[in-house]
């Protein structure tokens, strides 16, 4: 009945080897010894991708640079629109995904139409999206895009 467990924890992975992502820090030496170069981990993770930017965000660009030529408030634009204050901020910074009803409604409020709107967000699309790639088109010819597509 002298028997002590061991001082050493049992892990019990949730997830299969397979699936489970990398250690975020490595397995712990006992104190004194050292881990061989091969072993240690590496210094920088890789860099992923550039994301694509998001269609909220485009559009809120849009809205808030289209308010701010016409030198509106967004208290202006948001009582023409009949929406709240704050929903639209929310929306021109992209931090809502705003419904085509108060996308149509807010871009009438500034003197457009919803086709004006989605057209300007995809020419901003399209611009942030050719700049990032630069070159990496794919097998087109250097044509732009002409049109709009969207799916719900």
């Amino acid at each position: 009945m002298t028997e002590q467990a061991p001082n050493e924890a049992r892990v019990i992975p949730l997830r299969p080897p397979a699936a489970r992502p990398p250690a975020a820090r490595p397995p712990a030496t006992r104190p004194g010894t050292t881990r061989p170069a091969s072993e240690r981990p590496a210094t920088a993770p890789p860099r992923a991708a550039p994301k694509e930017p998001l269609w909220r965000d485009l559009v809120g660009d849009v809205l808030r640079r289209e308010r701010l030529a016409q030198e509106r408030t967004l208290k202006d634009v948001a009582d023409a629109a009949r929406i709240s204050m704050p929903y639209l901020s929310e929306v021109e910074r992209g931090r809502k995904e705003a419904s085509s009803e108060v996308l149509a409604a807010a871009a009438h409020a500034l003197g457009l139409g919803l086709g004006d709107l989605l057209s300007l967000a995809q020419g901003e699309l399209v611009r942030v999206t050719s700049r990032r790639v630069a070159g990496g088109s794919r097998g087109r010819t250097g044509a732009s895009y002409d049109g709009l597509c969207l799916a719900a």
